[in-house]
């Protein structure tokens, strides 16, 4: 009997492009994404340029120039660089078969976390919030504490004219609001920076040394966590006068102890690697080995906690400045804000709403955000 032939071998059919771990890439959807993201970032500046030129030439024709409208200048100019930057990128980028991904571990947690839809929207809406802070001279209709006749502009619901109202004062609440970002936001970023640089260090220190270091730092932070956080902000504003730089500096100095231990438990781990004892072996100094190898190798989970501590952040200067221990009026923020209408929330209740909605929508944006960011840099929550 005859062998039957040998059927010629099909080519392959083609597979869809994967990533790291096998997952197909839309490649299309992310395309019309960022086309989307594009022609949305050049509409709102080029509309914001037509509806701010008049005010920018008067401002700059004017004896004095606020130093924030320099800086809300400046960021306009390096918004428009970046997106012209980002199209010329985009306009001649080659091929998508043509170009190799790189497989590094940030590569990888960047790729997972584009595909968190949430986190994606968390990202953005941050990034507005804090464009929108950044160009709050050009954005603002009025002035932070522009009054107008109390008797005929005090109270006013939302109109086109105002479009969230004003307060008892005649000041315009969507004034108040954009330039109340600009401190609650502020506050948020330059607590956290000194919390998490401070609890990183302590955790760093603690891990690598041990031994009795490792003991007085632990104690010294569990004494930290045992005193409540509001408590102990309230004390100390008391005893002092109240600014904002006495605010940031206190909830970040009250912030640190949840990083120290998160930091102190990777360095534990750490040091025992490989990588560690041969730079041990080459005759490495501790300073150099603890901030050159160690600290990088940590940064995923302090990202992690810095996002989430951001909203939480924001919430507790909120309540510092709520109960009148947090920013002084007549600088505005969203805690004081929520205070002034407080006592009007049945009869002028857009006072106290539209700012505490912006602590709500900022809060749960640095939320999902540091979600996303939770599962893409840890290996055993990708999926």
């Amino acid at each position: 009997m005859l062998a039957s032939p040998v059927p010629e071998s099909l080519p392959p059919a083609p597979l869809p492009v994967a990533d790291d771990g096998g997952f197909p890439t839309d490649r299309g959807g992310r395309a019309w994404g960022g086309a989307a993201a594009l022609v949305l970032s050049w509409g709102f500046l080029l509309a914001l340029l037509f509806l701010s030129y008049r005010r920018i030439g008067a401002t700059l024709a004017g004896p004095r120039v606020p130093v924030d409208f320099w800086v809300a200048l400046a960021s306009l100019a390096l918004m428009v660089a970046l997106a012209a930057w980002v199209t010329w990128r985009v306009l001649r980028r080659p091929p998508a078969g043509g170009r190799k991904r790189g497989d590094s571990q940030w590569a990888i947690a960047g790729r997972h976390f584009r595909r968190n839809r949430l986190a994606m929207a968390g990202l953005v809406v941050m990034i507005v919030l804090y464009a929108l802070t950044l160009l709050t001279p050009l954005l603002a209709p009025y002035g932070p504490a522009d009054m107008g006749t109390v008797a005929s502009s005090g109270g006013l619901g939302p109109s086109l004219h105002h479009w969230f109202g004003t307060d008892k004062f005649g000041r315009d609440i969507l004034s108040r609001v954009l330039y109340g970002s600009r401190i609650s936001l502020s506050i948020g970023f330059i607590a956290v920076a000194i919390s998490m640089s401070l609890g990183t260090l302590v955790g760093a220190l603690a891990g690598y040394y041990g031994g009795w270091v490792d003991s007085a730092l632990m104690r010294f932070t569990d004494m930290m966590l045992s005193f409540p956080r509001l408590v102990l902000l309230i004390v100390v504003i008391a005893l002092f006068e109240s600014s904002i730089w006495l605010v940031v500096l206190v909830l970040g100095l009250t912030g640190w102890m949840g990083t120290a231990r998160i930091v102190r438990g990777e360095v534990l781990s750490l040091r025992e690697r490989e990588f560690i004892q041969a730079a041990r072996a080459l005759g490495m100094e501790d300073g150099r080995i603890i901030f050159r190898h160690i600290i990088p190798n940590t940064l995923a989970p302090v990202i992690v906690s810095a996002t989430l501590g951001i909203g939480q952040t924001i919430l507790t200067e909120a309540s510092l400045s709520f109960l009148g221990l947090g920013v002084r009026p007549p600088t505005p923020s969203w805690g004081n804000m929520i205070a002034d209408g407080r006592d009007a929330l049945t009869q002028a209740w857009w006072i106290s709403t539209f700012p505490g909605l912006a602590i709500v929508f900022t809060v749960i944006a640095f939320n999902l955000l540091g979600d996303g960011l939770r599962d893409a840099l840890d290996p055993r929550l990708r999926t």
